[in-house]
């Protein structure tokens, strides 16, 4: 079995830049890192956990912790996300596991029972809401976690997001600009994190363009095709004005759309502009609907290897400020905005 030393040996190193390489401490040079773990991966070099747990406490896993079977409509996305992190936490020489927890279980009870054991260095938290309670828990009980969003104005853990108010901002103003005035938004579920986000960069475009915000106009639901379909409809059925286009928060709810639009005997552009954020997912693309789909975009594949990074880094002793990203989006224009 390889050892430190076997690769001190072949590099030239000693022992303690070796092993200070293999952690990614911010005190070696990029250089030295990259040859120490080409080598590494040359030798076959394996992590010996236990001696891990002796030196630094730790024990070189962590945790992520899943309250519910996926449905059909996420489950490739949601295998895309386990293996993205594995890979990331393996390239840290760090070991992911899954928890899945059982239905009835409390959430927070299944994070005390884990951080229990002490056999977890720390967790990836997705889909966070305001107030989120997992947060506040492992906060609280000073355990290291990495957040997929952001939940606070001045967090004090590592994050990777993309910036939500800009995206709702962005997306609403290119109707704006384009001349609508009645501009509907359909948005995730209430209480998430980027749904409130969204949200507030929604009614900014509205209010610097002296618009009135409609409730009426302000859709929840699940981030589906149904809720897209669900919601356009009730808006076109509904009494009162009616929206000349849309905001769209996924891809998936733009798929929706396009199929409501069509029962009701209207279409994109030409009587309804739509705009939409891509995340990328494999099973909706914008140029495979009906109208190629203008708006934001910004990969959600590219999201874990930072999350995988932030976290080991942040274990590491990384300075918080190192450990915290708001990733850029872009916005590309297609056929599905037309001017009034």
């Amino acid at each position: 079995m390889t050892t430190l030393r076997d690769i001190s040996r072949h590099l030239g190193l000693s022992v303690t830049q070796v092993s200070r390489a293999l952690n990614n401490h911010e005190d070696v040079s990029e250089e030295t890192r990259k040859r120490v773990h080409e080598a590494a991966k040359e030798l076959n070099y394996q992590p010996n956990m236990i001696a891990r747990r002796l030196v630094t406490g730790r024990s070189g896993i962590v945790g992520f912790v899943q309250p519910r079977m996926p449905g059909p409509e996420e489950s490739v996305f949601f295998m895309h996300f386990l293996a993205g992190l594995s890979a990331g936490f393996s390239q840290h020489g760090r070991q992911f596991v899954l928890h899945m927890a059982d239905t009835e279980d409390d959430t927070l009870d299944v994070y005390a029972r884990l951080v229990g054991t002490r056999s977890i260095d720390g967790f990836v938290i997705t889909e966070p809401v305001m107030d989120d309670p997992r947060i506040a828990y492992l906060r609280k009980n000073d355990v290291p976690f990495v957040l997929h969003g952001q939940t606070m104005d001045q967090p004090d853990f590592p994050f990777f997001d993309i910036d939500n108010v800009a995206v709702g901002y962005d997306l609403t103003k290119h109707l704006i600009d384009h001349g609508h005035r009645d501009i509907a938004f359909i948005n995730g579920i209430e209480g998430s994190s980027y749904v409130h986000r969204r949200e507030v960069g929604y009614r900014r475009a509205l209010d610097e363009a002296g618009l009135p915000y409609r409730k009426a106009f302000d859709r929840r639901g699940p981030m589906s095709e149904n809720t897209g379909l669900l919601e356009t409809v009730r808006m076109f059925q509904s009494e009162g004005p009616k929206p000349t286009a849309i905001v769209a928060v996924n891809m998936r709810i733009a798929k929706g759309i396009f199929t409501a639009l069509e029962a009701v005997g209207l279409s994109v552009p030409n009587d309804i502009s739509l705009v939409a954020h891509d995340d990328l997912l494999p099973d909706v693309m914008p140029h495979k609907l009906p109208v190629a789909v203008s708006g934001t975009t910004s990969p959600i594949a590219e999201s874990w290897g930072p999350l995988a990074d932030h976290l080991s880094r942040f274990l590491d002793g990384a300075p918080l400020k190192d450990v915290q990203k708001i990733a850029p989006h872009t916005f590309i224009k297609r056929g599905s905005v037309r001017s009034t």
